[in-house]
């Protein structure tokens, strides 16, 4: 594939395909308010996860407990059962899926507890199953979106994201797809011979093939250019907004701005770790250095609007988002913190 442009008429995509398979929202059911609703089929494909399945050279133990767990996915397991697991490794693992299973079915839909998750932090949770909790959730929040800019800037919510900076483009890429890129050119004589970065084996999304996202999603092969306002940024700025909407029902619009220009901010949001460090820096009212400016991958204006979720002293306050770049160029997205640093006013 080519990072150049595509050329081909633009397709449109079916609002019908379905799209991030991988998520597993087919094994879920909906609640009346169309929230995801957590069945035995979902926790059981998580015990068919590469960590739980037990290897041949498993002891008894493990083999049995995770049968059981197989034949009854809600079924509690008392601490003393996981210490008599010979492998330590699988104890931790069990004891992880474990928590947060238990955790996924003390509320009434998913996103009730995400939305727990955001408010209380993820505390011992792996990341990954916090990101796994994400793709779900978004998969419903974006339900109805036929737009594959947007759908394509919300990978962010859940896969990381490696940063390229190509022919004056600024540009995110899925990591997983370029370390397989990398490992091929290293494993290829002739692909490392003919050298340029591994984003340029990639497709950028493009208002030309956005239509083909979809159908293509589960692939993440498509490259998010972030240089424009009107482009990638727009788009991720849509994301987040109905990312917000659908898990808390407070309209936020995100405008993408180029740099801030003296205005005068009564909140912030930081949208990954890196984005919490520059936005402390600006929140203080420094001035960024080049180096630290030159981590900033997007900058957002919004204004709290006035809605009973809101804290009122707070409600009309004009605010800033963040994201930033890590030293290394990847970009971790935590879409938790659109809703957890959100000023949310108590509810009853």
């Amino acid at each position: 594939m080519s990072a150049q442009p595509a050329t081909a008429p633009r397709e449109a995509s079916p609002i019908h395909d379905d799209f991030w398979v991988a998520s597993g929202h087919h094994l879920v059911d909906r609640a009346e308010n169309g929230g995801l609703v957590i069945t035995d089929a979902f926790l059981s494909a998580y015990l068919a996860r590469p960590e739980l399945v037990p290897p041949d050279e498993a002891c008894p133990v493990e083999r049995g407990l995770h049968a059981s767990l197989l034949a009854e996915p809600r079924r509690v397991v008392p601490a003393d059962e996981i210490a008599l697991v010979a492998d330590v490794d699988a104890r931790e693992n069990l004891g992880y899926f474990l928590a947060f299973r238990d955790h996924l079915l003390a509320y009434p839909t998913l996103e009730a507890a995400y939305l727990a998750l955001a408010d209380k932090g993820a505390r011992n949770l792996p990341p990954i199953f916090l990101q796994q909790l994400a793709h779900v959730v978004a998969r419903n929040a974006f339900d109805e979106v036929s737009d594959g800019w947007v759908l394509r800037a919300a990978e962010c919510f859940f896969r990381a994201q490696r940063i390229t900076f190509h022919e004056g483009r600024l540009l995110l890429a899925d990591e997983e797809m370029i370390d397989t890129h990398e490992h091929d050119r290293k494993h290829s004589p002739l692909l490392n011979m003919l050298g340029g970065p591994a984003v340029s084996e990639l497709e950028i999304l493009t208002d030309l093939n956005a239509g083909l996202y979809r159908a293509r999603s589960d692939a993440h092969d498509f490259v998010l250019d972030l240089t424009d306002l009107a482009g990638g940024r727009a788009a991720l700025g849509r994301a987040m907004t109905r990312w917000i909407e659908h898990l808390t029902g407070i309209p936020i619009a995100f405008e993408p701005v180029e740099k801030f220009s003296g205005e005068a901010f009564g909140w912030f949001l930081s949208l990954d770790s890196e984005g919490t460090v520059l936005a402390n820096k600006v929140w203080a009212g420094e001035v960024l250095t080049l180096e630290d400016a030159n981590r900033v991958l997007a900058l957002f204006t919004f204004n709290l609007p006035d809605h009973p979720r809101i804290l009122e002293a707070k409600r009309g306050a004009r605010g800033f988002a963040v994201l930033g770049s890590s030293t290394d160029r990847l970009t971790r997205f935590k879409p938790q913190n659109l809703i957890g640093g959100l000023p949310l006013a108590k509810e009853g």
